[in-house]
């Protein structure tokens, strides 16, 4: 750096914030999987526009964040990707697998931020945890017991479950495969015959009704989220226990969950915008594991289907819907 280079760092430095205010705003664009009127992301783009908030980045002042939704159709996220990188962002969010998909492959210089997110190893979205390399990293949802865990707790309901279906959609949940290893292996152990059920649209989400032998248990997938509504209609005509990985399942009448905790997920990839918009490169900054799970648990719909929850398990819950 020669010294005329030293000089006006200097002066730039010397600069008050005013003047450094007045700089041009920086460019975020988001991709969720979600719908933008959804209730689910509606509350997650109010915590991200906290979140950077917090770290000195305001919407609209400092920060232009371009907003592109999904609702859980693969089509319109792979359009939504390309309008995105047409914006000439400076950097991106990708929320959830099949955003950070999209955008990869139109991108590799962009840096992007993952959030609940799957699996990015085998996925191939980063080299590794600890050194992505690349432009790509963020926060995943998963950690390898977590499946095994939904299958236990399908085996604490009474009357006993000995026969669980797997939900997911193959196009949305690439990572599925990863997961019904772990369940299968957990199934040996706890005697229970696990079977994939595929779903892809509506009418064979209805066609879960079917399934009155047993009990479900609902992988990780923004497709199951956007048809919750014909998912929950599903078991309730079925009439048999679930397991979701969102507590949104239980709080609109879902039998129990247990999850990450994507609002967390978000505020800390916050932290990881602002890091790289001030320099740092994502290749250098490590993919992180959630730290944090939640137990929740609806009485209301075990009465309604008539099952027992194990005492060991409602004591351990961290919310319980009365």
């Amino acid at each position: 750096m020669n010294r005329r280079e030293l000089l006006a760092l200097g002066m730039i430095a010397a600069l008050p914030s005013s003047v450094l205010a007045q700089q041009p705003a920086r460019r975020l664009g988001v991709l969720s999987v979600t719908a933008a009127d959804d209730a689910i992301g509606q509350t997650r783009s109010a915590i991200l526009v906290e979140a950077l908030g917090r770290h000195g980045w305001k919407e609209h002042d400092n920060l232009r964040i371009d907003w592109r939704s999904g609702a859980g159709d693969r089509t319109r996220i792979a359009r939504l990707a390309d309008e995105l990188i047409a914006l000439k962002p400076d950097i991106l969010l990708a929320v959830g697998t099949p955003s950070v998909e999209e955008l990869r492959r139109r991108t590799t210089t962009v840096p992007i931020v993952f959030a609940v997110v799957t699996d990015p190893v085998n996925q191939g979205f980063v080299q590794n945890l600890a050194h992505p390399g690349g432009n790509i990293t963020g926060f995943t949802d998963y950690d390898g017991p977590l499946a095994g865990k939904w299958l236990e707790m399908l085996t604490q309901v009474t009357p006993k479950v000995s026969r669980v279906s797997v939900v997911y959609n193959p196009a949305t949940a690439p990572f599925a495969p990863l997961m019904l290893r772990t369940i299968e292996d957990a199934a040996r152990t706890l005697h229970v015959t696990v079977e994939p059920a595929p779903v892809h649209d509506t009418a064979s989400i209805a066609a879960l009704a079917s399934r009155q032998d047993g009990g479900l248990l609902i992988l990780p997938d923004f497709f199951t989220m956007a048809n919750r509504v014909h998912l929950l209609a599903a078991i309730g005509e079925a009439r048999v226990p679930a397991v979701f990985w969102s507590r949104t399942f239980v709080e609109e009448g879902g039998l129990m969950s247990y999850s990450t905790d994507s609002a967390e997920q978000l505020r800390r990839a916050a932290g990881y915008i602002d890091r790289i918009l001030k320099g740092a490169q994502a290749a250098d900054l490590p993919v992180q594991n959630p730290t944090k799970f939640e137990l929740a648990i609806n009485l209301k719909a075990a009465r309604a289907l008539g099952v027992t929850l194990s005492p060991g398990l409602l004591a351990i819950a961290n919310d319980v819907i009365e």
